[in-house]
């Protein structure tokens, strides 16, 4: 396993580990700046999209990444943003109050879900966490008077002040602000004592307990701001395609999410942008898929459940640490050649595991 040597606290706590990873990061932004300058309104809507699934995609990162509580229900999380932007921007209210009360409201839902499901973990965490989405799910159908019910609801279009963003590349470069600066506070969440605390519960619970690392508050304090950031996610997302209905969110959006962190590396918050593009890729690839094979359009949903099963397995068994994982290898291949080990990467026996006490 490559670990970075450290030998300061301020090193531990810097952003970047030196001036090489800074203008890597800074060419980066540039590429993505300069993008609608020669990207047609197709791409840039295709890289909206991976901007917004990578917002929700940092949430569930966070959540499963980073604090180890699984969730199949964060598609609740992501359709209550989006209608709550929807009614909001009904009303009257301006973007700039309605899309901090999308990421609210998802967060206050979450601090229901956490009162409920605290004394579960695991799989019976995962049942629970399903189980509200389709609490949620079925709210969206049946309160038709404020969801529109089945017949879903029309969102009005962004507008700042005198400004309203109608074309391709002003939501291009929302989409985008949004996620960097999504970006910059988990990275600087992660480096505080909250972020410490969730990497500990992931790793041993019982250790964490030991060193005074309230497990309750902590493992809440996670889910909320999982919820908080998908909600943001939720109401981009509802703005993008203009028309939302409860079909939209279901329980293949939360198992999108749950491939989208674990292809794209759990553990990384890059991780949570490379499973976000390859999410977005992926349909089209289905497509092809399909039409290769002769299949009938009617199968689409079957055969995307069943790629999305098999893309678990695949990456579960063959490459456990996804694709910034993959990435990690061929840096380090190329930072020690020719003294590369094959067995670098090799995931050793753990002889000890204080789960075990309980």
């Amino acid at each position: 396993m490559n670990v970075p040597m450290r030998t300061s606290y301020e090193q531990a706590i810097r952003l970047f580990d030196h001036c090489g990873a800074a203008l890597a990061y800074a060419l980066l932004v540039a590429a993505a700046l300069l993008a609608p300058a020669v990207l047609g309104e197709y791409v840039l809507a295709q890289l909206s999209f991976v901007a917004i699934y990578a917002i929700a995609g940092v949430g569930m990162m966070l959540l499963m990444g980073y604090a180890g509580q699984i969730s199949l229900g964060h598609a609740a999380f992501l359709a209550v943003g989006a209608y709550t932007e929807a009614i909001l921007r009904a009303r009257g209210l301006p973007f700039a109050l309605t899309l901090p009360a999308a990421g609210a409201v998802a967060g206050v839902l979450s601090l229901v879900l956490a009162w409920a499901t605290a004394r579960l973990a695991g799989i019976y965490l995962a049942i629970g966490t399903l189980a509200f989405a389709f609490i949620v799910e079925e709210v969206l159908m049946r309160w038709g008077t404020l969801t529109g019910g089945n017949h879903g609801l029309t969102v009005d279009s962004i507008s700042i002040g005198a400004l309203t963003l109608d074309a391709e590349w002003q939501f291009y470069y929302l989409a985008l602000a949004v996620l960097a600066l999504v970006l910059l506070g988990a990275a600087n969440l992660l480096r505080s004592r909250t972020g410490r605390a969730w990497t500990a519960i992931r790793d041993s619970e019982v250790s964490a307990q030991s060193l005074g690392v309230h497990l309750a508050r902590y493992k809440a304090a996670a889910l909320v701001v999982s919820a908080v950031l998908t909600g943001l996610a939720g109401a981009l997302y509802a703005h993008k395609i203009v028309f939302i209905t409860p079909d939209q969110f279901t329980i293949m959006t939360s198992v999108e999410l749950l491939v989208l962190v674990v292809v794209g590396g759990l553990g990384a918050l890059h991780g949570a942008v490379l499973g976000a593009a390859f999410i977005v890729m992926l349909p089209q690839f289905v497509i092809v898929l399909r039409d290769t094979l002769g299949l009938s359009s009617s199968l689409q949903s079957g055969l995307d459940a069943g790629v999305y099963g098999l893309l678990m397995v695949g990456f579960m068994l063959f490459e456990p640490r996804g694709l910034y994982g993959r990435w990690v290898r061929i840096k380090t291949y190329l930072d020690l050649f020719p003294f590369y080990r094959r067995g670098s990467f090799r995931r050793q026996r753990s002889f000890h595991k204080s789960e075990q006490l309980r």
